[in-house]
């Protein structure tokens, strides 16, 4: 029973932070820490290997966007699981969630500018 309303709870909490309407397929930085910091999230840099080993955010894993179709499953099985997707502007996360929207993954997420954006503000 316990589990049950932990799992409750926690929905209602990433059902108010992503807002998952069709049209708020984003979600800032700050959101994104937030969430890192309670909940269990998939973050997915698709950038390629070599971006990706230059420098990532913390807890992300690396799907390159023309690797996603072939290897999501093997990192991400529930498609209920919340999934955000990064790359250096937002254009190769964009693609990716298509992707993975026509998997049938739900729960799939943006996050806004990308990094570029991210890091040249010193975050």
């Amino acid at each position: 029973m316990e589990k049950i309303k932990g799992s409750d709870k926690m929905f209602k909490k990433i059902k108010k932070f992503l807002n998952r309407s069709i049209e708020n397929k984003y979600i800032s930085y700050k959101k994104l820490k937030e969430l890192m910091k309670d909940e269990d999230v998939y973050l997915i840099d698709v950038r390629s290997n070599q971006e990706y080993e230059e420098g990532h955010l913390n807890g992300a894993i690396n799907i390159p966007s023309y690797n996603i179709k072939m290897q999501i499953a093997e990192n991400v099985q529930d498609k209920l699981s919340t999934i955000i997707l990064y790359c250096s502007t937002g254009h190769r996360s964009e693609i990716s969630k298509k992707i993975l929207d026509e998997l049938g993954y739900k729960n799939v997420f943006c996050l806004e500018d990308g990094i570029e954006k991210i890091w040249l503000k010193g975050m």
